[in-house]
């Protein structure tokens, strides 16, 4: 089997037989491995991509990148020959931010948009509410701020040696979150977007989800799961999500070009 092999998706086979591509960005502090077992769920018609960024994983020697559309941009630039067939994008909190980042760059660098944009945990682009500046917080409460979102295993957080080398990465993204602005003057996304929320979330609220209607002319669904802000973490949860997708891009999997937005 032949791969088109680079360091954002690794695993993506450019000779795939699939009839839609599913990008998956991580959350902060997360990398393609949040993804990893996706592969296993899904029908063949489908090909899931894990996107790595810098500083994760298998590319833990680079440093990760200091803004949203910084990560936009570098990962377009090299995604192309990925987007001959139908494509959708998923991101979970700060992936959220850089999938509706990278639906908007794919259709003003190559005039094409996903046939579906799946955003979950993330309130939407440019909807007002007060931002935590936590990147910037001493050890000690930087560690109690992660093991309150739950998203980080304890076990992880009391190993010394592992945090000294994850925390500036985690810190990164952190920053990322907190510096992010929205591409001005953006036109509405044409694709339909799916959202998914959980009901005991405190960072994202139920109104900041529904705020994403105004992303797109296309058709809104909303999903409120049960968890906190990281309910795609749990078995339950992750299940349903990972059934809205299936059900969702196999409806469209009948589409033989991805969609081509006209542009002047």
């Amino acid at each position: 089997m032949t791969t088109f092999y680079h360091a954002w998706c690794s695993n993506a086979n450019i000779l795939s037989t699939a009839k839609v591509r599913l990008f998956c960005f991580p959350y902060a502090g997360g990398g393609a491995s949040v993804y990893r077992d996706w592969t296993e769920f899904f029908h063949e018609d489908m090909e899931v991509c894990p996107v790595q960024l810098p500083g994760r994983e298998s590319r833990w020697q680079e440093p990760p990148m200091a803004a949203v559309q910084q990560i936009v941009s570098a990962f377009m630039a090299e995604i192309e020959p990925l987007l001959h067939k139908p494509f959708a994008f998923f991101g979970h909190s700060m992936g959220a931010m850089i999938a509706y980042e990278a639906a908007l760059a794919a259709r003003e660098r190559y005039g094409k948009q996903p046939v579906h944009l799946f955003v979950s945990g993330q309130s939407a682009p440019g909807y007002r509410m007060t931002r935590k500046n936590r990147s910037h917080l001493p050890d000690a409460e930087f560690k109690l701020e992660l093991l309150r979102m739950n998203g980080t295993p304890p076990e992880v957080l009391q190993h010394e040696e592992l945090m000294a080398m994850l925390m500036p990465r985690i810190r990164a993204d952190f920053a990322v979150c907190e510096q992010y602005m929205p591409t001005k003057a953006a036109q509405p996304l044409t694709c339909p977007i799916t959202v998914f929320g959980g009901t005991e979330d405190y960072e994202v609220s139920l109104e900041s989800l529904k705020a994403w209607r105004e992303r797109s002319l296309g058709e809104f669904d909303l999903h409120l799961l049960e968890g906190d802000h990281f309910f795609l973490n749990t078995v339950r949860e992750r299940g349903r999500i990972l059934h809205v997708l299936q059900d969702t891009l196999l409806h469209t999997a009948s589409i033989t070009e991805p969609v081509h937005v006209r542009t002047g």
